[in-house]
């Protein structure tokens, strides 16, 4: 039976299209940088490869010490670390600006919301690969409270990325809970759906859907927000 119910953020909770994000959070994050003398395009590969180094990760250090090892190789430690609080606060601040390259869809909290007065243990399981203050942020545009939730996966407080099936052990170890007792919600076919390899059962919510390899969706229970409280309905006492 379901106890606790895990959702993705991003195209999940917080509607968006994926591309027009990255744009808008590249555009500002390069006008924040450029006075320190980075030069865009250098910079923005240089973003997307301390990325691929957290997703990379194999949980011998946090994804935030993955990012900024990775960022060191190629501008040097003594410069990352000279800017790495500029960086944090772009996060706090000129990110906020982001927000308008996201869409809003009330029905998110509304289910947040019922879930949490029927007694399921809530997570977000966004793919760690931002800031705290980044997250917090997200959750904020998608009408929810951080308080919402057990846990959120940060940068900071995670050592392996999505879709590595050992970011969800992670959580479950963490909060000391069974696969079996989970529900993993999301709308990307590879990094959401892979939880089912560990005996969570999943949904596959389809507003946003990224589906890169083109697989059948048929096999995973899948739909909008009304499905998706149908779907715990009859797989609890709900």
């Amino acid at each position: 039976m379901i106890k606790n119910i895990l959702f993705d953020l991003d195209g999940t909770l917080l509607p968006m299209d994926m591309e027009k994000f990255t744009q808008g959070y590249f555009k500002r994050l390069v006008m924040k940088a450029a006075p320190r003398g980075y030069e865009p395009e250098k910079l923005i590969k240089s973003v997307w490869a301390g990325t691929a180094a957290m997703v990379k990760n194999n949980g011998g250090i946090t994804n935030e010490e993955a990012f900024w090892n990775k960022f060191s190789e190629i501008y040097g430690k003594e410069k990352a670390g000279a800017d790495k609080p500029m960086f944090d606060e772009y996060y706090r601040k000129e990110f906020s600006g982001v927000r308008e390259d996201c869409g809003f869809d009330p029905a998110a909290a509304e289910t947040v919301k019922t879930l949490k007065e029927k007694g399921f243990a809530l997570v977000l399981a966004t793919n760690p690969i931002f800031p705290a203050a980044a997250t917090e942020s997200r959750v904020e545009w998608a009408g929810l409270d951080k308080n919402d939730f057990l846990l959120y996966t940060t940068y900071e407080n995670s050592h392996y990325c999505k879709p590595n099936p050992k970011y969800y052990e992670e959580i479950l170890a963490r909060l000391n809970m069974n696969a079996e007792e989970c529900l993993m919600v999301g709308n990307d076919v590879e990094e959401d759906m892979i939880a089912e390899a560990l005996g969570m059962k999943v949904f596959l919510l389809t507003d946003c859907l990224l589906n890169k390899e083109n697989r059948d969706i048929s096999v995973y229970p899948h739909g909008g927000f009304s499905e998706l409280l149908e779907f715990i309905a009859d797989n609890t006492k709900f």
